[in-house]
């Protein structure tokens, strides 16, 4: 799909040869991974957690810029995004934070701390800016909280406190809702574009010739032209005369969907279903909680991300830079789905035998 998506461009041409050795790359580290007893990451876990966040702080000294945000390393021709990597380092990092203190685990002390342990990496990722990943590490905590055993009252309490900070925050933000963007200004750590891209969610101008709206009407488009078996690999209109934008990333579905119709998209959701049912099955027969919860925490990752992604796609949610897992072009975004495989993989082949 990479492939059909960049043909005849030149700027992108060897992307999918990219992605490929990616690919290759990635399934070496689900194979070591898998082979490494899980349980040994647990004692690696505070590590691994000071490593990414002196990462994460070391790209704005050293990292390289693109489109607007700080958020990788050149290592020789390849970009390494760090903030990719901290998905899963702060799944090994929550399970192993979770596990230690799994008999205390609904006390508001033990939820404060597991706060504070996720914000510092999301903070320095906010900054970079870097948004859809600060808040798909928020869902990754509150996932895994909730998997380790978090009281019901307490999920009224987090509603409430949701409200208010959306009622405290959004008569702020009215004026990128009722007026057309007068003064292009960041809003704290939320950048311009950010909270426009929300704005044309949900007031979107059809007759905007680019941007979010643009790209959104295009992806729409293209799904609708895909009919039911699609108009056949490398035969989309919209995604070879490249009305569709970003097409290898984030609306890589959609051009999917053209392609091979309402067939391959479905069969393509259900493929994501099966490998997200398989996570939560090992996580259903792993012999501790830290196993439990990494398997928890993998499954959301990918369960969240592919919502979304396609959720946006059919402008049921806002644009966002959210990859497709396994699916979208991106070397970093493709090892950390195939990392946590790998630690998935790892829990199942140690799970506890049952005798019969």
């Amino acid at each position: 799909m990479i492939r059909s998506a960049i043909a005849g461009n030149i700027e992108l041409a060897g992307y999918d040869q990219r992605q490929a050795i990616f690919a290759v790359v990635g399934l070496v580290v689900v194979i070591i991974v898998s082979a490494i007893d899980y349980r040994i990451w647990s004692a690696l876990a505070r590590p691994l957690f000071f490593v990414i966040v002196g990462l994460l702080a070391f790209i704005f000294i050293a990292g390289v810029v693109g489109f607007g945000s700080a958020r990788w390393f050149r290592v020789s021709v390849v970009n390494i995004q760090p903030s990719e990597l901290a998905k899963i380092v702060m799944i090994i990092a929550l399970a192993d934070f979770f596990s230690r203190n799994k008999k205390n685990n609904g006390s508001l002390r033990i939820i404060f701390q597991s706060v504070l342990l996720v914000g510092l990496p999301a903070l320095l990722i906010l900054i970079q800016p870097d948004l859809s990943t600060t808040i798909v590490l928020f869902v990754l905590w509150f996932a895994i909280l909730w998997a380790a055993g978090l009281p019901i009252r307490y999920l009224g309490t987090f509603l409430i406190l949701v409200v208010i900070v959306v009622g405290i925050f959004a008569p702020l933000l009215v004026n990128y809702f009722t007026v057309d963007y007068p003064q292009e200004e960041d809003f704290f750590f939320i950048r311009y574009y950010q909270m426009a891209r929300l704005a044309n969610f949900l007031f979107p101008n059809p007759e905007e010739s680019y941007g979010a709206t643009y790209n959104v009407e295009q992806a729409l488009i293209s799904i609708g032209s895909g009919g039911f078996i699609g108009q056949g690999y490398g035969q989309g209109p919209q995604v070879q005369l490249r009305f569709l934008k970003v097409r290898h990333t984030d609306f890589i579905f959609s051009a999917l969907a053209e392609e091979f119709g309402f067939v391959g998209a479905v069969g393509f959701i259900l493929v994501i279903t099966m490998v997200i049912h398989r996570c939560l099955r090992a996580a259903s027969i792993a012999r501790d909680q830290f196993g439990a919860l990494i398997c928890y925490g993998v499954a959301f990752l990918i369960l969240f991300q592919s919502a979304f992604n396609i959720g946006m796609n059919l402008n049921l949610l806002p644009v966002s830079g959210i990859p497709l897992p396994f699916f979208s072009y991106g070397g970093s975004s493709l090892l950390t789905s195939l990392l946590g495989v790998g630690l998935v993989e790892s829990v199942i082949l140690r799970h506890k035998q049952i005798e019969l």
